[in-house]
This record gives structure tokens, sequence and C-alpha cells, in this order.
């Protein structure tokens, strides 16, 4: 017999836990089973278990996105084979020709598709400081199509209201999409606040691990999820089953991690926000951050992403970097590892140089995702960095 939970009823870690997990009816396994099949055959003309082939459904992925669905607080979800693919994908919802307003201090990989790709398909962006409701409005154009919102800001921690920006949306009739990828659900409800599309990069906290990359749309309506799984199944966007399983395992831990990493964020910004070498700390739970009201206010904490800026230039960010053992210089972030990185040459190396003024990125600003190791010992490390670089 199939066993039943319904999970809108349940709190938050514990829709981690068990959301699309009792799949199997034959054995009761209580970890969602792995389906690698690519295709499944039909009873008979037209006659199918639901699945056919697994770009389009697959038991595992469904299971993955029933979850993310919940955690959101979306009507559907796709997961798909990237982060990027996920922001591609959403693009691809707008009518040739669209403009966007976004902000002028985002992901280096959506700068890049924002300048690089998707003005070949005569889609134009207009990047604004979001921070500055009219001057989103002031962007808005007849062919304006949809408003793109990242907040935090990545690597500045720089906020976006979204309600209001949402609010200005609505007035203009015009879609809104918010990447969560730093906050996660727990922290950050976007489609609460108003927006239409959030998506992710799975890679990030939801799996949590390092070991897989993937992405996600969840729509805050049925009729935009199902058009968002019809685009993703014709642009074959959507990830293996493998991957689903593995980002739906991480997410079963997410809720007790995220707090984890927050917990370190926190005290990481507290500890480089009194070091005299350190000109200037990003992080909003920081009580002199410029948003932190606002963090407040739309979020349910501030998680475990900080930046800062380093007296000495690009030079002596690079050294304090090397001298680290516990910190990975790498990309990406959300793992249980803390990773450091240096933003205009990693990161965020697509975007111009004008780009990377414009959005207040230096040479001298050092990103970190903190981990879930021992605050003592992250902070004994950075501690020997500074001495070996005095």
């Amino acid at each position: 017999m199939k066993k039943e939970i319904d999970t809108s009823n349940l709190e938050f870690a514990s829709r981690c836990v068990h959301g699309g997990v009792y799949i199997d009816e034959q054995y009761n396994s209580v970890v969602t089973p792995i389906y690698p099949s690519s295709t499944f055959y039909f009873e008979g003309p037209g006659q199918t278990s639901g699945y056919d082939y697994t770009r389009t459904r697959n038991p595992t992925r469904d299971a993955l996105e029933e979850n993310l669905a919940s955690l959101e607080g979306g009507a559907g979800c796709t997961a798909t084979s990237t982060g990027m693919s996920a922001i591609s994908s959403a693009l691809h919802l707008l009518p040739e020709n669209a403009h966007i307003v976004a902000g002028n201090e985002i992901y280096g990989g959506t700068f890049r598709l924002f300048n690089s790709i998707m003005p070949n398909r005569a889609m134009q962006v207009t990047q604004v400081d979001m921070s500055v409701l009219n001057a989103i409005e002031a962007a808005i154009r007849p062919e304006t199509a949809a408003i793109w919102i990242e907040t935090p800001s990545n690597p500045l921690l720089n906020l976006t209201d979204i309600e209001a920006v949402c609010n200005i949306a609505k007035k203009h009739k015009l879609l809104t999409i918010a990447d969560n990828t730093f906050l996660t659900p727990l922290l950050q409800l976007p489609i609460e606040l108003g927006t239409d599309i959030v998506v992710h990069s799975t890679t990030k906290y939801p799996n949590g691990h390092s070991d897989v990359v993937g992405g996600a749309i969840i729509s805050a309506t049925t009729e935009m999820a199902e058009q968002v799984a019809a685009m993703c199944n014709a642009l074959g966007t959507t990830c293996s089953p493998i991957d689903a399983w593995l980002v739906l395992r991480g997410v079963k831990t997410l809720s007790v991690r995220m707090r984890a990493h927050e917990e370190n964020g926190n005290a990481l910004a507290k500890y480089l926000d009194q070091r005299p070498e350190i000109e200037q700390v990003y992080y909003p739970g920081l009580t002199s951050h410029p948003d932190h009201q606002l963090a407040c206010r739309q979020q349910k904490g501030f998680g475990g992403m900080l930046s800062f800026d380093i007296s000495g230039g690009e030079e002596r960010a690079q050294a304090f970097i090397a001298q680290l053992s516990l910190y990975s210089f790498a990309e990406s972030l959300g793992g249980v590892e803390s990773l450091i990185e240096h933003p205009a040459s990693m990161s965020h190396a697509a975007m111009t140089p004008e780009g990377l003024e414009a959005a207040g990125i230096k040479p001298c600003t050092i990103r970190v995702s903190a981990g879930i190791e021992a605050i003592s010992d992250l902070i004994a490390d950075m501690e020997q960095a500074f001495a070996a670089i005095a």
C-alpha cells in the first residue's frame, strides 16, 4: 500500500525530508528510487503509465519537482540541467524583441547571457540600480516584458525590495523572475512577495555537497508551470534522473545546513568587520549594512554568503587567499565546505570592466561561501592568513 503524507501542513524542515519521497509502491523504500530509464514502454496505443520519455517526464525528477515546489510555495516546478539552463529556459518564455530590466550587479554568467547571447535573439537588457525604484520604472519601455530580480545580489549582497518591484511590474503588466539561489526558500519566499517565477541553481544550497550541477524553475501558477515544463521539454534543458536524485538527497538536510551556513556567515562577517585590514564587509546581517532593515523585513535570515574589500588592492587580495588552507580557492557556493574566490577574475570575469565598475565589484573584493565547519577553525585560518601577509 502506498504511503501517503500531506506535506502541505508540515513545517519547512519536515517538508525537506518527506517531500517527493513515497513513490515506491513495490518495496516501500524510504529513499526515492532512481529511475534511470531513458524511455518507458506503452501499454497500448496512446496508453502509458504517465511516462514515455525522460526528457519530458521522469519519476525521480517529478519527486524533486514536487519537493521544490512545496518549499517555494509554487504551483509547479521544472528541474533543469544547470542553474544557467534554468535562467536561459525562463528567458525563452519571453517574446522576440523583448526588453528586460535587471540589476547592474548580478551573477557573471547571467551578465554574459544578457549581454552576449540574448541580444542575438534581439532581446535587450537595461541594467539599473535595483535599490532605486524610480530607476526601475524609468527603464521600462513599451517592449519591456520582464523584470529580473537577484536578491541578495552576487557578490556584494545588495538587496532589492521584492514586493515593491512586483508592484511596479503588475502596474505595467510585466513578468517578474527572481533568482533565489543565495537564500533558498528557507530564508526567502519571492512568490509569497509577488513574483511570477523563481529560479535556482540547485548546484548550490539545495544539493549542498558540491557533487552535482542542476537548476530549477518554480512557477506561481499552474498555467505558468505548464508553459515552463513545455519550454524545457522543447529546449531539452531538463535534468537527468541521477542528478535529480542527488539534489533530492541534499534537500533533506537543507534546513539544518542553512542554519549552520548562516551562523558561520554571520560570525565571519562580524570578525572581518573589526579587522583593520578590511575596508568594507558586505553582509546584510550587519546593522551597518544599508539594506539591513529591508533584510529583516523580507528575509527570514541573512544566509551564509558574504564579501569584503581588503586594503592593498588585488595583489594583497590574492596573497591573502593563497595563505588560507581550510577555504578552498574555488568558484561556486553553498557546499558544506567553505569556499573563497576573487569575483573580478573568477565568477564575474565575464563582466566588462565598465560592468564591474558599475556594479561596485573591485579588484580587492573577495567573496566567501561559509561552510559548516567549526567557526573557531574558520576564524583561526583567517587569523594566520592575515598574519602571513602582514
